[in-house]
């Protein structure tokens, strides 16, 4: 069945049961990998996407009923999104599966919120899980997108000098395993 969806400003047509989950049409017909299958049952947020600026999960939202919304996905907000460009600097990502989710509740919380405190940015983001417990640098990364001050000092120098220093004092190794 033929439905049309207005996906990252352009109308799009695809070939999909009603009932197909807005992910698969997003990765297997328009191919736009970025939204990532997770769970499969809207608990990790992977596959969060924009339904009219409000961010949903992809993988339990049936096409049928988005004709006439505006839906965004990672590609949609260009690489240019000052999200984006926080979570570099800020060396986010590590094995980098969740963070197109992760942007994309961020963005709808920065869009609602210019400047969101630790508890907002906290609550926008708790149905977001990143395995590999890049929280705080997430946090961060959106205080800086919203122009507000991080909540803990930035370290300078080699990214995550901070946690080879803590490890250093205490056991004379780095993280990556070899002594100084």
């Amino acid at each position: 069945m033929a439905a049309t969806l207005d996906v990252n400003g352009k109308a799009v047509t695809v070939q999909a049961d009603p009932a197909t989950p807005l992910l698969w049409v997003l990765r297997d017909e328009l191919g736009l990998t970025g939204t990532k299958f997770g769970c499969g049952v809207a608990q990790c947020g992977a596959c969060t996407v924009h339904v009219d600026g409000q961010p949903v999960r992809s993988c339990v939202t049936p096409i049928e009923g988005l004709a006439g919304v505006k839906i965004t996905t990672i590609e949609g907000l260009g690489g240019a999104h000052p999200l984006q460009q926080a979570w570099v600097k800020h060396d986010v990502p590590q094995c980098g599966y969740c963070q197109s989710g992760q942007i994309m509740s961020a963005a709808a919380l920065i869009e609602q919120n210019k400047a969101p405190s630790d508890e907002q940015i906290d609550e926008a983001m708790s149905g977001n899980i990143c395995r590999c417990g890049t929280y705080q640098r997430i946090r961060a990364a959106i205080k800086d997108a919203a122009g507000l001050a991080p909540t803990t000092t930035a370290v300078t120098g080699a990214p995550h000098a901070d946690i080879d220093e803590a490890i250093t004092a205490a056991t004379g190794a780095t993280s990556r395993g070899a002594g100084r």
